[in-house]
């Protein structure tokens, strides 16, 4: 009996200690996706750090977790397709960027297709400290300027905050970024808000729910060139991978419960995905460094 006492109370404590908070930080980054506009659109982005590392990611679709957990669980249980995307607010980006802490190495990642790439950089940013001041929101802030994927950036930090982060790759400073944008403003962050997380974990309920269903959210590590073209060619095609298996007899078969075919579906998320990649030709780095092949 006391063995047995012994072995519940260890495996209840590393199931406790397993278990993490998260400082999440959310920025409000206001952005123009067309190079040639004026036009800028706004989305909530969110930094969350654990002791390890730091995830940035935009937080359309994590925000709406609960509203995709409910209409997957009915699916699944009642057996009949639904087209959760008209349920949903979708995305401006896809990528998601750690940081490893304390070395600061970013992975930036992308799912394309069924498989997640990414690549690494180590190289850390090269920022000159100013001595100008600025109260930003409830912080007092220091000017810092950095030129990082082809463009000038300023950013406001805060030694209030001591974490060396910020939004996307940004990071290294002596406090947390509360502004950072670009001298020609196509990008800018700003802090908004920020909250513990109990119990915090790195997927999504929509990740993991990919992940069941065969998009793996392992990244695959490889050079930034080679990780560039796939993505582009994903752009081109983002069917390529299932080409293959696409014969007119799958093609023709109904959702489950629904008037819909699985090629009405497929031709759906085509044209999905093309809309998606084609609504941004302005990215947030316009030259990237020389990449290290692996």
């Amino acid at each position: 009996m006391k063995k047995t006492i012994s072995l519940f109370l260890l495996t209840f404590f590393f199931a406790v200690n397993a278990q993490q908070t998260a400082n999440r930080f959310f920025y409000e980054l206001t952005f123009k996706p067309k190079k040639d506009s004026t036009r800028t659109e706004k989305v909530m982005t969110s930094l969350d750090i654990v002791p390890e590392k730091s995830i940035y990611q935009d937080f359309t679709v994590p925000a709406q977790d609960s509203i995709i957990k409910m209409e997957v669980e009915a699916m699944e249980k009642n057996g009949v397709w639904k087209d959760i995307m008209k349920s949903i607010r979708m995305p401006k980006f896809s990528h998601k960027i750690e940081k490893k802490y304390p070395d600061m190495k970013v992975t930036y990642s992308d799912q394309i297709s069924m498989k997640r790439f990414g690549y690494e950089e180590a190289d850390k940013l090269s920022w000159t400290i100013l001595p100008q001041k600025e109260k930003i929101g409830e912080y007092n802030t220091q000017k810092a300027t950095t030129e990082y994927g082809g463009r000038k950036w300023t950013a406001w930090f805060t030694t209030e905050i001591p974490f060396p982060d910020g939004p996307y790759k940004f990071g290294g400073l002596p406090g947390l970024i509360v502004k950072v944008e670009d001298d020609k403003q196509n990008y800018s962050w700003t802090l908004k808000g920020n909250k513990k997380i109990a119990n915090w974990e790195e997927q999504s309920y929509a990740e993991k729910i990919n992940a069941k269903y065969g998009m793996s959210q392992n990244v695959v590590v490889v050079a930034r060139d080679k990780f560039e073209k796939s993505l582009e060619n994903f752009k081109a095609d983002p069917l390529a991978e299932m080409r293959p298996y696409m014969t007119p007899e799958m093609m023709g078969r109904k959702m489950p419960g629904s008037d819909k075919t699985v090629g009405e579906f497929i031709k759906d998320q085509e044209k999905f995905a093309k809309d998606f990649y084609g609504s941004n030709n302005n990215p947030i780095e316009i030259a990237q460094p020389s990449a290290k092949k692996k």
